[in-house]
C-alpha cells in the first residue's frame, strides 16, 4: 500500500539523529500530546500524591549479541538504569520484554539473562516483571529486549535539558565512541589489534553521589545514539542557548581515534553506553568534575566547553588549530544495529 506523500521509515529514522527528531516531532509528538512528552528528557519525571517518579522505556538491538565488554543483555539493563538516572532519580524497579526468534539457542537465552542478573545486581536494581513473545523463523533478526523501569526523584530536584543556563560548564564524564567502535569491530571482523571495548555500564551510583555532595546540576544527558554532537544539540535546542566545546578537551581512547581516521568516521557522531554530560553552574563545576574522576567510570571526566547566550541554539566546537566548526545534528546512523 502507499504510504501517505510517498513516505517510509528508514534506518535513518532511528539514528537519534535529524532523521529521528523529523519523524518525533511530525508523528509521535503529534499523536500523544503531553506536556511531559514534551520536554523529550531520557525519562518522564511524574508526580503521584506526594511522590516524584521517574518513569522510561527503550528497546534494545545490537548486532552482534555479544561483543568486546558486554552483550545486548547488559546493555539493556544499563541503558534504562542511566536514562532514569539523568533525571537524578534513584533506580528502583525495572520489567524486561523479550522478544525472540523461533529457533534461537536456549543456552544462548541463559547465557544473556544471566548477564542482565548480574548488571541489575551491580546497579542494585531489580527486575520485577516482564513480558515474553516469540516471532517465527525470518520474521526477526534473533532477539529484542526491552526494558522499562521506575525510579524516585527528591522532591526539589530538577534536572532537565531545558534547564542549562549560559555559564554553564559542560562535563563528559570519559571517552567516547567506544561501544560503537568495539561493535563494529566484532561485526566486520577486522583484523586490526586493538583491546578497544564497550563502556557499557550503570551511571546511577555516579549521579546519586554528585546529588548527595550538594551539587547543582542543571541538565544530564547519556550521549548514546547519535553520540556526543546529538546529546549536544538535544541540550541546546531543549534550553535555548548555544554551546561552545573545546576539541582539546573531548577525551578519544588513542586506538578509537585511530580507528575513525582509518574508516572515516568522527567519534563524535559515535554511540556511547557509559558516559554523561552534565551541565554544571560554573562554581560546582570544579567539585563535580573531582567527585566524577573518583567514581569507577569517570576517571577520564573532563570539562570539554560551556553553554553561552546566543541568538541561535547551535553547537560550535573551537578546533585544536583555534578555529570554530559547527558540530551539527546527524542527519542519520554512521554505525546501524548498536544499540
Amino acid at each position: 500500500m502507499n504510504q501517505p506523500n510517498g513516505s517510509i521509515i528508514k534506518l535513518d529514522h532511528g539514528s537519534g539523529g535529524k532523521a529521528f527528531q523529523n519523524l518525533l516531532h511530525s508523528t509521535i509528538l503529534k499523536a500523544f500530546d503531553h506536556p511531559i512528552l514534551h520536554e523529550c528528557n531520557d525519562s518522564a519525571v511524574c508526580t503521584i500524591e506526594n511522590c516524584r517518579i521517574a518513569f522510561t522505556t527503550d528497546s534494545y538491538i545490537v548486532d552482534p549479541l555479544f561483543f568486546p565488554g558486554g552483550c545486548i543483555g547488559d546493555l539493556a539493563i544499563n541503558g534504562t538504569v542511566n536514562d532514569l538516572s539523568m533525571s537524578g532519580a534513584i533506580p528502583l524497579y525495572l520489567s524486561v520484554g523479550l522478544v525472540i526468534e523461533e529457533g534461537f539457542d536456549i543456552q544462548l537465552l541463559n547465557t544473556i539473562l544471566r548477564t542482565m542478573n548480574k548488571a541489575s545486581s551491580y546497579a542494585d536494581v531489580h527486575v520485577v516483571t516482564g513480558d515474553t513473545k516469540v516471532m517465527p523463523k525470518g520474521a526477526l533478526d534473533q532477539l529484542i529486549i526491552n526494558t522499562s523501569g521506575i525510579g524516585l526523584v527528591q522532591k526539589n530536584l530538577s534536572i532537565s535539558c531545558g534547564n542549562a543556563q549560559p555559564g554553564d560548564k559542560i562535563i563528559l564524564s570519559g571517552t567516547i565512541a567506544e561501544h560503537g567502535i568495539a561493535v563494529l569491530m566484532k561485526r566486520e571482523q577486522f583484523q586490526i589489534d586493538t583491546n578497544i571495548q564497550s563502556d557499557t555500564a550503570p551511571l546511577n551510583h555516579m549521579v546519586h553521589h554528585l546529588i548527595q555532595e550538594g551539587c547543582i546540576i542543571h541538565s544530564l544527558r547519556d550521549p548514546t545514539r547519535g553520540g556526543l554532537a546529538a546529546c549536544l544539540n538535544e541540550i541546546a535546542i531543549a534550553s535555548g542557548y548555544g554551546i561552545d566545546i573545546w576539541e582539546h578537551a573531548i577525551p578519544v581512547h588513542p586506538d578509537v581515534q585511530s580507528i575513525c581516521d582509518l574508516f572515516g568516521y568522527d567519534p563524535l557522531y559515535i554511540a556511547n553506553e557509559g558516559k554523561l554530560i552534565a551541565c554544571i553552574p560554573p562554581q560546582d563545576a570544579d567539585k563535580a568534575l573531582s567527585i566524577i574522576q573518583k567514581e569507577p567510570f569517570g576517571k577520564n571526566a573532563a570539562i570539554i566547553g560551556e553553554i553561552i547566550e546566543t541568538n541561535n541554539n547551535m553547537v560550535l566546537m573551537t578546533t585544536a588549530i583555534g578555529g570554530k566548526r559547527i558540530v551539527d545534528m546527524p542527519v542519520g546512523e554512521q554505525l546501524p544495529r548498536i544499540c
